[in-house]
């Protein structure tokens, strides 16, 4: 599976899209990965990664973001041995580590040699990396889906319906301690989606009831909030941090405080 992955980029001209491509294509045997451990059954996939697999986002993602939905059957630490034994097979050479530590397990899958033998990197050690983030008590009120899903490789997840990720998209803008580009280009597809999408408000709620003190801010009240956040928001930053990430790289250039404003006054 090695040589599918080089040769997915074979001709690809721009280092960064090549990167991302890779990237993608490591995401989907994780993701298979997991299916095939029955990770999906007590969690839900999320965040900008599941946006793209799910509903064709155009920006890639460097990270795999989960809820945990149903406790009882949990178990990251062997999802994660499970991922190494896999890409092991797979032909890459793969490192993986995991940590519990906080309510938010973190893992990372970091495979060595990839960047090197694509020609995208002059050192034989260089590694890609992926994230991988387990909340494992996520705010109520989240519904799931469920679908089969053919990217390189064929798997089923369960993920979070579109409502319920924009209010995680909304959450992680309105309380993200710095500037994260990709968070506002996705703000912005969300806005701009048609047919329009209405945010799970009582995600939300219960979102920043989670991190910001019950009863302090009103999902009712998102639109204001976010422009209160756009009013101080670094564009140049946003611009910085998103660029790398597109498909069509020239589309940043949309992303102006104006737009965003129009976009959140429904026009």
């Amino acid at each position: 599976m090695k040589e599918q992955a080089v040769a997915l980029i074979r001709g690809v001209e721009d280092p960064r899209l090549a990167v991302n491509r890779l990237r993608e294509y490591l995401q989907s045997l994780v993701l298979r990965s997991l299916h095939e451990c029955e990770a999906f059954r007590p969690m839900a996939f999320t965040g900008g990664t599941a946006l793209r697999f799910m509903h064709d986002l155009p920006r890639f993602s460097e990270d795999l973001d989960f809820s945990l939905i149903v406790p009882g059957s949990y178990a990251g630490r062997d999802w994660m041995a499970r991922i190494k034994r896999d890409l092991s097979f797979a032909g890459f050479d793969v490192d993986v580590t995991w940590n519990e530590r906080n309510v938010v397990h973190v893992g990372w899958v970091r495979v060595a040699g990839l960047l090197h033998e694509a020609g995208l990197s002059g050192m034989p050690a260089q590694k890609l990396s992926i994230k991988i983030e387990i909340d494992t008590n996520p705010p109520a009120g989240a519904r799931s889906e469920k679908r089969l899903v053919t990217r390189h490789v064929t798997f089923l997840l369960q993920y979070y319906d579109l409502p319920s990720m924009m209010a995680g998209k909304l959450h992680a803008v309105l309380t993200r301690k710095f500037t994260k580009g990709r968070d506002w280009y996705d703000l912005a597809w969300y806005l701009s989606h048609r047919p329009s999408v209405a945010p799970n408000l009582a995600l939300l709620g219960n979102a920043l009831d989670q991190t910001q003190g019950a009863g302090r801010c009103d999902p009712q009240n998102w639109r204001s909030l976010v422009r209160d956040r756009l009013a101080a928001l670094d564009v140049d930053a946003v611009a910085r941090d998103v660029r790398p990430f597109l498909e069509r790289p020239h589309d940043v250039g949309m992303l102006t405080r104006e737009n965003l404003a129009g976009l959140l006054e429904g026009q």
